[in-house]
């Protein structure tokens, strides 16, 4: 026997053992979360072995049954929303949405059955238990979730993944799946349509021949998942039999569409005639979400205006008493639909600054890229300019601009005009939503980044914007200041 036809089977059931072994973790953290919250709180509010009484036939009830059907109840709700599934897991924000919609459920079920059976229960132990026990619950999948991320960097707990299709799609979907490990999808080779065997150039990516070679490719690599690139080369009914050569519940078949960098919520699937059209929303800048979002800057601005008040009493004393020149820097940014507006933050470098640009721009340097100026060891920047620069408190005035209206706190970077000049048009995207302080480049390296990155994450931004996504940005600009990684 060989040693392709020994590992064959085993990589064939790979999913399903990892994810299977997942989801035990899961679900027993799952019912330990559940037993600790409700039992916890009955205890607390009611005692271990206290009783209700019915409106009629004065039956009485143990609330420690109550609290075990509660919890048989709920954990069957949360298998039912298949909230542990390898679908959901690891990445996005599907899996908690689905472990709060159950739970309401659950709570919307309970309320209707004590209506129906006239059973008057604790108010207090009602609505402590359910708040709670959500809250517990997306914790533990948080957890859990750190736990897999981490796991999946190095290749452990994710999908086997064949590509298949042109050799520049499979180079695209490739890089794709690279960036974000986290998501399952572990490549381990191609099968493309010029019939290549070796590397893909420009990749790392190991090619196993055409497509009549695909039995071959996923024996020799041990895939579970066939990823297809393009149809280009692939009619419907060769699509059809691949899916009928696939071992059921063991391997997968995924067909990825040329589009990247669209937000889930705005992706929908339509089966007509059992042809799958792929429905994708445009992205709206007006009504509600603006109104919203304009509300969410302001609030949010003010407070930390006042929480944060006395750290820019100091630090403005600090760049005043270590350096001559004003303790603000105003310059002039590109905003909202191309228009300008003046940026404040506090002055982190010598007043001369703007007229040494060009002496350094002219110097070899291995920081910044094509567009953005960026210098690691800048001469320009001050002692207490380089600890504000590396925590970002240099750009906490820019609150100003938030409350004023000519920035967000979350968005795409705030250009220089002179930026601006070198953009190619699609850049100018970038202009449909107001800049911000804190955004995708901020929590993903800040100055690290080359510029397409930087352009791929802030149009990213724009075209699928939401209240979720910033407060999920704050949250990330958080580690990303306190670690200091990319600033400068």
């Amino acid at each position: 026997m060989t040693a392709d036809a020994i590992r064959a089977p085993q990589a064939t059931g790979a999913t399903e053992d990892w994810s299977r072994r997942y989801s035990r973790g899961v679900l027993i953290t799952d019912l330990l979360a559940l037993i600790w919250v409700v039992f916890g709180v009955q205890i607390l509010w009611l005692g271990l072995f206290s009783n209700l009484s019915t409106n009629t036939a004065d039956v009485r009830l143990s609330y420690f049954g109550i609290s075990i059907v509660v919890i048989v109840v709920w954990m069957s709700a949360l298998a039912l929303y298949d909230t542990r599934g390898d679908r959901v897991i690891g990445v996005g924000s599907v899996e908690y949405r689905l472990v709060a919609d159950s739970s309401v459920r659950v709570f919307g079920l309970l309320a209707i059955a004590a209506f129906l059976l006239h059973v008057d229960l604790a108010r207090g132990y009602v609505l402590i238990a359910f708040p709670i026990g959500i809250l517990v619950l997306l914790l533990s999948r948080w957890i859990w979730r750190q736990w897999l991320v981490a796991q999946r960097k190095h290749g452990a707990f994710s999908a086997r993944v064949l590509l298949v299709g042109s050799p520049a799609s499979v180079l695209h979907i490739g890089r794709e799946l690279g960036r974000t490990p986290e998501a399952g999808y572990r490549v381990v080779g191609a099968a493309v349509s010029t019939g290549l065997r070796g590397l893909l150039p420009g990749s790392t990516i190991q090619c196993h021949g055409g497509f009549d070679d695909l039995a071959d490719a996923l024996r020799e690599t041990g895939a579970d998942t066939v990823v297809i690139t393009s149809s280009d080369d692939l009619p419907p009914e060769r699509v059809r039999q691949l899916s009928w050569s696939l071992e059921p519940g063991r391997q997968h078949l995924v067909v990825a569409p040329s589009l990247t960098d669209i937000g889930g919520p705005r992706i929908h699937t339509r089966p007509v005639q059992g042809l799958p059209l792929i429905h994708v929303e445009t992205p709206t800048y007006s009504g509600r979400k603006l109104y919203t979002k304009r509300a969410f800057d302001l609030i949010g601005s003010a407070i930390l205006l006042i929480v944060l008040s006395p750290v820019l009493l100091v630090l403005a004393i600090l760049v005043k008493a270590t350096s001559p020149g004003p303790v603000f820097f105003l310059q002039e940014r590109v905003g909202l639909n191309g228009s300008t507006f003046h940026m404040v933050k506090f002055r982190s470098m010598v007043v001369d600054a703007e007229d040494r640009l060009q002496e350094l721009s002219t110097l070899d340097r291995a920081e910044g890229n094509d567009v953005l100026f960026k210098m690691r060891n800048d001469p320009r920047v001050t002692r207490i300019g380089a600890f504000m620069r590396r925590y970002s408190l240099d750009e906490v005035p820019q609150l100003f601009n938030v409350l004023l209206g000519n920035m967000s706190l979350v968005g795409p970077r705030p250009p220089l005009a002179r930026e601006v000049e070198r953009y190619d048009v699609h850049v100018h995207r970038r202009f449909l939503v107001k800049p911000g302080m804190t955004g995708l480049w901020q929590v993903s390296g800040r100055s690290d980044l080359s510029w397409e990155d930087s352009v791929r994450l802030d149009l990213y931004y724009v075209e699928n914007w939401s209240l979720v996504t910033d407060l999920v940005i704050l949250w990330r600009t958080l580690k990303a200041v306190t670690s200091s990684g990319g600033a400068y």
